[in-house]
């Protein structure tokens, strides 16, 4: 297998390529359809004209441009995936919220889109993401961490004058994905067709949970297998412009691996998915196109750029040569980004609003496709409508002062970072390697290596961290014994507000039609146990007619099993 990746499935193949005047010029084409009337001339402040784009002949480079980076829009797709990039059209800015009850919610992410925002995410409260419901939660635990939304009417609450049909939205739900379900059912009480639906299931990598979310991890290994797999085919069936995979490298990054052993994970991931879905007859050009990535952004500013690039490249080469699709749509990675919370201190914390700048900046500068920018709060407590406004303002002011936006992949043809973007490719398909070997990402995590990798990695940061090598500023070095002390607000949900949810929740229950409840549940439970029936569409009816988040989990995990994921000591 390790042949396979190395001198196989990632080698571009010469037959066939365009020489470097046609790609240019097919870049020229492009370029000029998509930025249409917004095309207009950029100087710096010295009156310099800023072009759009560097290349070879701005720098006299090597041959080897077009097979290595190419223009944007282009495979290998290493400058960006599309033709104008962030000059055309910037970042989705997707503010991730999540925060008491509904109400809540919904007053916060309406206020986070009138400061600019262009996008919704929702975050359940903790006890959700455990899989149950509120009313068998105590009420000081609720609504800290995320919303507590456990059925249609909550969502509906959460997304009142809300677009939904005109603004795209990412569900932060695993396996089941009741989040989602609840919100296809708004649309159907709005009259919105489900095809005006945008956006993404942004926890969907099961993957990723098992390896590092182990507090959120519902169902078996084999369970959420194939509740993912009946997930992807029932939105490329009834919801076709919705993302229901996300492959999230985020968790595995922050749980401890390195950037690239977070690329060659991800991207192991994503085979292992692609393979399933192909496997249930799937055809590659109609799934892959809806796919979408989540990755962490680190301070590691150089390697971070880097990492987004080789990413960008091993991945084009998957889809095509490996997975074999032929839409160029297939080829491309499109990739939200969060700034990294493990980045940020308690210690002297207004500092993580410079680190989440550089952080944002990294991400920008890899050519990423949407962004959450976390609050300078947030080692303390889920952010405040103060801090969450500065959050915000941060990507407004990369985006509209920073000149940021003015030129596509300006690193490229740095030799840092093109040797940089060599050498992340490098070892990414050194660690693709490994999984192939062990018999897949699946497999992989089954038995714990990738687990044992992740747990060598983190070990060793934590030793330079202690040893002073690595140094991080207010922690290990600069620190102030005499600085002026930050009072940080903490954010608790209003207890009244909150058991006034619980009772309201309670009356829901007592009051729902019991006899479509129970049909529901024995339809679910048909449906899990069966080899031809969609349990996400079972999940879709099922909300539909009343059944709650916390009994959708309790029945599938009868019937599917208990997640429990693997610990490596």
């Amino acid at each position: 297998m390790s042949a396979s990746l190395n001198e196989q499935s990632f080698r571009l193949q010469d037959a066939g390529e365009p020489s470097l005047d046609a790609a240019e010029n097919q870049w020229k084409e492009d370029y000029a359809k998509q930025i249409g009337a917004n095309n207009q001339e950029i100087k710096n402040m010295s009156g310099i004209t800023v072009d759009p784009l560097y290349t070879p002949d701005n720098i006299k480079d090597t041959d080897a441009y077009l097979k290595q980076s190419g223009y944007p829009g282009q495979f290998p797709y290493t400058r960006g995936i599309y033709s104008t990039m962030h000059r055309g059209k910037t970042w989705t800015q997707r503010q991730l919220v999540g925060l008491g009850t509904p109400a809540d919610y919904n007053k916060r992410v309406r206020t986070m889109l009138e400061l600019g925002a262009n996008a919704i995410s929702l975050l359940p409260c903790n006890s959700g993401f455990r899989g149950v419901d509120c009313d068998v939660v105590p009420l000081p635990l609720l609504g800290t961490c995320g919303t507590v939304v456990n059925n249609v009417d909550h969502m509906d609450t959460c997304l009142e004058q809300v677009p939904i049909d005109q603004i795209s939205a990412a569900m932060n739900d695993p396996s089941p994905f009741t989040l989602f379900a609840f919100m296809l059912n708004v649309a159907k009480r709005r009259g919105i067709s489900w095809d005006k639906i945008t956006g993404t299931s942004n926890q969907s990598d099961y993957i990723s949970h098992f390896v590092a979310n182990h507090m959120f991890y519902r169902l078996s290994l084999a369970g959420s297998r194939r509740v993912l797999v009946d997930h992807i085919e029932f939105c490329r069936e009834h919801v076709p412009n919705w993302n229901p995979m996300s492959v999230v490298g985020q968790h595995i990054q922050q749980t401890g691996a390195t950037l690239a052993e977070t690329v060659g994970f991800t991207l192991s991931s994503a085979i292992q998915h692609a393979e399933d879905c192909l496997a249930r007859g799937m055809d590659p050009d109609e799934i892959l196109p809806r796919f979408t990535f989540f990755f962490d952004v680190s301070i590691n500013f150089f390697e971070e750029v880097a990492k987004f690039r080789a990413a960008r490249r091993i991945w084009a080469r998957i889809a095509r040569d490996r997975l074999g699709a032929k839409d160029p749509k297939s080829w491309r990675l499109k990739f939200h980004a969060q700034t990294s919370g493990v980045d940020l201190t308690a210690q002297q914390p207004l500092n993580n609003i410079a680190r989440t700048a550089v952080q944002a900046m990294a991400g920008i500068f890899g050519g990423l496709q949407s962004m959450h920018t976390d609050a300078y709060d947030e080692p303390f407590t889920t952010p405040t409508a103060k801090t969450a406004k500065i959050a915000v303002a941060t990507q407004n002011i990369l985006r509209e002062e920073a000149h940021l936006c003015d030129v596509i992949d300006p690193l490229g043809g740095s030799y840092y970072i093109e040797r940089l973007t060599d050498q992340m490719e490098e070892e990414a398909l050194a660690v693709m390697a490994k999984i192939d070997a062990a018999g897949g990402m699946y497999k992989a995590v089954e038995v714990g290596l990738v687990q044992a990798m992740c747990g060598e990695s983190s070990m060793a940061n934590q030793e330079l961290i202690e040893s002073g090598k690595k140094r991080i500023v207010g922690v290990n070095c600069y620190q102030d014994e005499e600085e002026e002390k930050i009072e940080v607000e903490t954010t608790r949900p209003d207890p009244v507000l909150m058991q006034k949810h619980i009772d309201e929740f309670k009356a829901f229950k007592k009051n729902r039609s019991q006899q479509a409840v129970a049909k529901a549940l024995d339809n679910l439970t048909r449906a899990a146990n069966s080899d031809d029936e969609n349990v996400f569409a079972s999940v879709v009816e099922a909300t539909g007619a009343g059944v709650t988040h916390g009994e959708i989990i309790s029945c599938l995990r009868t019937e599917l099993g208990f997640g429990h994921p693997l610990i490596i000591a």
